[in-house]
């Protein structure tokens, strides 16, 4: 059986005329994704409009007004699939009042791709576009220069435009940023390379979407699942909604809120009958307990909780042409709960610009800024950065029933108490005393691979040359930290998130961080990877045969598991999913210690 081909969401953003249609049209057709009549149809619509060439664009312009006027005015989704990998692509529009077409079309995006037109350069919206990505936590831009046969191909203008570019978005939250040079209008570089671009290295536009490796953005700790409705069928009783993130099982303890009392988990339903376990769709929960639940409410693991509050600080992008009222209430949607809402603070609106503060009082349509909101009732959330499921909500006007803004989440206002604390000390000042950035090295392997014995050479290395590191290792955490997780699938992703965390903290304060854990699944290195910036997260898989671990057996863990002492064991009774895309793998079953050392000292 053929393996199936993951699915890549990206969003197509840029000003207008920088050639998005365009773009996308190349895309489907020179895939062989268009239709011959359709194809047929639009190269007879252009010659009657007296272009040389078919105009690609017309394949997504759906819209009559879009088609008479040239331009993208609602966001288009088009389907398409190569061998490697199928695409679902939004096209937005890009006039500044169709702002909220674009963060619906981006909101769901693996992938920004931004486009610039090689004449006109760096443009407002240019830098709007890249500070929405930045704000929608996209994880990957790939920055497309188009037009580049208006100036000539000129690899002078292409890097001018990067430089400044870059500059702009140095400052934001963007970890992985890749700038192609093309000409959608002509071909180049869209989906084969060109000699009129030879002078790029680099890759295609379709090789970068088909290779690009995008980490699951689900986020498979924080089990949350908002109530949309419940369903009574004497003596059946349950809960329909959509697991908005996270794992449940059959038998796992769960918090009731608003209420706040705790159940278990009798039984999980779907369309396609019974399950175990479910996670990342709709089901119908059943508790053991006759508990009232109903819309709005949010059902959650007990040892892993979203912010209970009715305050919360948040980023917030204007869409409404009436301007926002402070002295009125709207409705403020969060998941499946609705609820009055007041804007108690108006903190700052950000120019997109220069990403300073500016001195404007009143927030207008498109304008984007940090407010304080106070609702009538509790809401269950987390970050958005953390989880954009339960992070982001929208205002409605309670009068006229329109969608005024989107918002995202930044913290809770009132944290009984308890702020981040800003150290006086920066990361930069830090980073300029040690004479190193800091950085978390992951490895992963089975238990008896090396894992300890390298991070603690390279410790020990590092330390002699006047580094900041520390030693992170799996038994030592579990004494202290972490000596209330048992080895249940759901305590060893809590044992890793509290590592993460404390590796996250610091390596902001500028510590090498080395850390030595299992860590089996896939899902659990990568979200430890995304609390970093791209540059300070490494990981190192440490491979050796499990028979070779065996026969070490440094901790008698093996000899344990034969013995029946201990249930499960990564590599013989339970899974160890091998990393994707390490930084760095070493062997140690075919490589000494010390070469093993010297090519970890090398990716730090």
């Amino acid at each position: 059986m053929s393996e199936e081909k993951d699915i890549l969401k990206f969003v197509t953003i840029g000003s207008v005329d920088d050639g998005k249609s365009t773009l996308i049209g190349r895309l489907l057709y020179e895939t062989d994704c268009v239709f011959m009549d359709q194809y047929e149809a639009i190269k007879n619509t252009s010659e009657k409009k007296g272009f040389d060439n078919p105009d690609l664009s017309l394949i997504t312009d759906g819209l009559k007004s879009e088609r008479e006027q040239g331009i993208t005015i609602d966001v288009a989704y088009r389907y398409f699939a190569t061998d490697k990998r199928k695409f679902i692509v939004s096209d937005c529009p890009g006039h500044v009042q169709y702002t909220k077409n674009m963060i619906t079309g981006a909101s769901n995006a693996e992938v920004s791709l931004i486009i610039l037109d090689a004449k006109r350069g760096i443009t407002e919206q240019s830098k709007r576009h890249g500070f929405i990505s930045s704000l929608l936590q996209i994880s990957h831009t790939l920055v497309v220069v188009n037009k580049m046969d208006m100036v000539d191909y000129s690899e002078d203008v292409f890097n001018d435009i990067v430089a400044e570019y870059k500059e702009f978005l140095s400052k934001l939250d963007i970890k992985d940023v890749v700038f192609i040079p093309s000409s959608a209008l002509k071909g180049d570089n869209i989906v084969n390379k060109t000699d009129n671009l030879s002078w790029h290295e680099g890759t295609t536009v379709l090789s970068y979407l088909e290779n690009v490796y995008v980490l699951n953005a689900y986020n498979k700790f924080d089990f949350r699942f908002p109530v949309q409705m419940v369903i009574r069928d004497d003596p059946f009783r349950g809960y329909a909604g959509d697991i908005a993130s996270g794992t449940v099982r059959v038998g796992d303890e769960v918090l009731l809120m608003p209420s706040m009392k705790k159940s278990k988990i009798s039984a999980i339903t779907t369309y396609e009958g019974s399950h175990k376990e479910a996670s990342q769709g709709s089901v119908v929960l059943s508790i053991e307990d006759d508990i009232d639940v109903s819309r709005g409410d949010m059902i959650s693991k007990t040892v892993n909780v979203p912010h209970v509050d009715n305050s919360i600080d948040a980023m917030l992008c204007w869409f409404d042409s009436e301007p926002l009222d402070m002295n009125k209430k709207y409705l403020l949607k969060h998941t499946t709960n609705i609820t009055k809402a007041t804007i108690s603070e108006f903190k700052y609106i950000i120019d997109v610009n220069t990403l300073h503060r500016t001195d404007k009082q009143t927030m207008e349509e498109n304008d984007i800024g940090r407010f304080r909101i106070e609702t009538f009732n509790n809401i269950f959330f987390d970050p958005y950065k953390m989880n954009k499921a339960t992070g982001s909500f929208v205002l409605i006007d309670e009068d006229s029933c329109r969608t005024v803004a989107a918002g995202f989440i930044t913290a809770r206002s009132k944290d009984k108490n308890i702020r981040w604390e800003d150290s006086p000390v920066s990361k930069e000042d830090r980073e300029k005393r040690n004479g190193h950035t800091g950085k978390i090295v992951w490895m992963t392997g089975f238990s008896g691979s090396g894992k300890t014995t390298i991070a603690k050479e390279v410790e020990k290395k590092l330390f002699n040359t006047n580094h900041q590191v520390i030693v992170l290792d799996g038994d030592n955490i579990r004494h202290g930290l972490c000596n209330d997780l048992d080895f249940s699938e759901e305590d060893r992703d809590e044992n890793l998130r509290r590592v993460g965390e404390v590796a996250k903290i610091l390596a902001d304060n500028g510590s090498i961080v080395i850390c030595s854990f299992v860590s089996p699944s896939q899902s659990q290195r990568d979200f430890v990877r995304m609390l970093a910036p791209e540059d300070e997260f490494k990981e190192v898989y440490v491979r050796c045969p499990i028979e070779i671990c065996e026969q070490r057996d440094v901790k008698g863990l093996y000899k344990k598991f034969r013995d029946g002492e201990i249930p499960d064991l990564t590599g013989l009774g339970s899974p160890y999913e091998i990393p994707v895309y390490p930084e760095l793998i070493v062997d140690t079953n075919t490589t000494s210690l010390e070469d093993c050392v010297d090519k970890v000292m090398e990716i730090i």
